[in-house]
């Protein structure tokens, strides 16, 4: 009896050991992926965070908690964003480490749970254009309703998403009343419901989840990456396209191949670079930009300008089709144009006489006549000399002087053949000449 009482104590006891051990162990095999998000969002970004959503699904880990930092960025981008976060099946946790502003907020609330440290805010996300305007009506209406949608997907009430980019919202107890833009600090994201909760560092977020015994591996941007995000920033586009055309306009005026050429190619070849490590262009681009260079090459050798045109037209097509927005890499050509044909006539103008450099590759030298040049024989020596009218002046002709020769006119009327003749003027081949008679008469 005594026997069979401690095998089944002792059965109860295992038993509850196996219950137990399976929750210790699924916690100590948890892997969770943190991602951060800092500085400008562009298109390099995403794919950035492309490769994080796929190596978390590759390696089945059970969240990815993407630590964000950003004042904004580009809305194409975002919207980007925002559907890969929506589209994967791993849990994702937005962590607020300061500020997640514009499409930040817009990248936040796309995510399934949201915390914040103290301090930090989220929200003043109305759409701009690269000018700092606010954007056009049709724009401004696609942002209004992503950004409520983002909401609504994750159970949050949709009027704080719109506030946040729609100033004619009416919230003055959150401080955005009608003109002013919703910025939530961490408790009154909490307090709306836009929070899960407020934590103090990462490692109390990661005990507040129950992620204390998990697998934690941080993924960083590789240099690539980090080039990508640069290259594509919208400010950074338009100088790369502005060095890239001055560079080839300088290597124009310059024999052979040389540091502006070299200047232009690295630039146009960066851009390319990066819009190729950001997913946004293919090597089709690059070998259709390749062609049109070639084409520009060779319509100084070949007649008609059919190549300089089919060149021309293939750069700025491969331009276009490495950029997903017409309108920004439009006005980044533009820019680029009027930067490099004001930096030209700049530099070949006001500094092209006194660098070294342009000595080489502008001509300074003129023909003049304190040179000694002479454009046209002068014949001062014929003023005041008389002669006769070989031919009829009518009003040129030609006339004697003394045994020479000279194709001349008269000041206007008519002079028959034989009438005597006098030079009144001599200005460099043009001999003017009036007869002797009317001469005589005036006086």
């Amino acid at each position: 009896m005594i026997a069979r009482r401690a095998i089944t104590a002792f059965s109860l006891f295992f038993a509850l050991l196996l219950l137990g051990s399976p929750f210790q162990g699924k916690a100590d095999n948890e892997k969770i992926l943190i991602v951060p998000i800092e500085e400008t969002v562009e298109k390099g970004l995403y794919a950035f965070l492309n490769r994080a959503v796929q190596t978390a699904e590759e390696e089945n880990a059970s969240a990815i908690i993407f630590e964000i930092n950003t004042p904004g960025g580009a809305v194409d981008a975002a919207g980007q964003i925002g559907r890969l976060l929506t589209s994967t099946n791993i849990k994702t946790i937005s962590f607020v480490n300061k500020q997640a502003l514009s499409a930040g907020a817009y990248i936040a609330l796309n995510t399934d749970e949201i915390y914040m440290v103290p301090g930090s805010t989220m929200g003043s996300a109305a759409i701009i254009d690269q000018q700092g305007n606010t954007a056009g009506k049709k724009a401004e209406s696609y942002w209004f309703a992503a950004m409520q949608s983002a909401a609504a997907q994750t159970d949050r009430d949709p009027v704080y998403a719109l506030a946040m980019a729609d100033e004619s919202v009416d919230l003055p107890d959150l401080g955005a009343p009608k003109g002013k833009l919703l910025t939530l600090t961490a408790e009154q994201a909490k307090e709306v419901g836009y929070s899960e909760g407020t934590v103090d560092s990462r490692a109390e977020l990661l005990k507040v989840l129950g992620f204390e015994g998990a697998d934690i591996q941080t993924i960083d941007e590789s240099f690539a990456e980090k080039v990508a995000r640069f290259i594509t920033h919208p400010v950074v586009i338009p100088i790369l396209l502005s060095i890239g055309s001055l560079g080839l306009v300088l290597e124009l005026y310059s024999p052979g191949f040389g540091i502006p050429g070299l200047m232009g190619l690295s630039a146009l070849l960066l851009f390319f670079y990066g819009h190729m490590v950001a997913g946004l262009a293919g090597y089709e681009t690059l070998i259709l930009f390749v062609i049109g260079i070639g084409l520009i090459i060779a319509e100084f050798f070949l007649p008609g300008g059919i190549a300089g045109i089919a060149g021309i037209a293939a750069v700025l097509g491969s331009l276009f089709l490495a950029a997903d927005n017409a309108a920004h890499m439009g006005m980044s050509i533009l820019i680029a144009m009027g930067v490099s044909i004001l930096a030209s006539i700049l530099m070949i103008k006001v500094f092209g006489k006194k660098m070294k450099f342009f000595k080489k590759i502008i001509l300074t030298d003129s023909t003049n006549t304190e040179k000694g040049y002479i454009s046209n024989k002068s014949r001062l020596e014929l003023l005041g000399l008389e002669g006769y009218a070989l031919t009829a002046l009518r009003p040129s002709g030609t006339v004697v002087i003394g045994d020479e020769r000279i194709d001349v006119v008269s000041e206007g009327g008519f002079i028959l053949k034989g009438a005597k003749i006098i030079v009144v003027k001599a200005e460099g081949s043009r001999i003017v000449v009036r007869e002797v008679s009317n001469l005589d008469l005036d006086k």
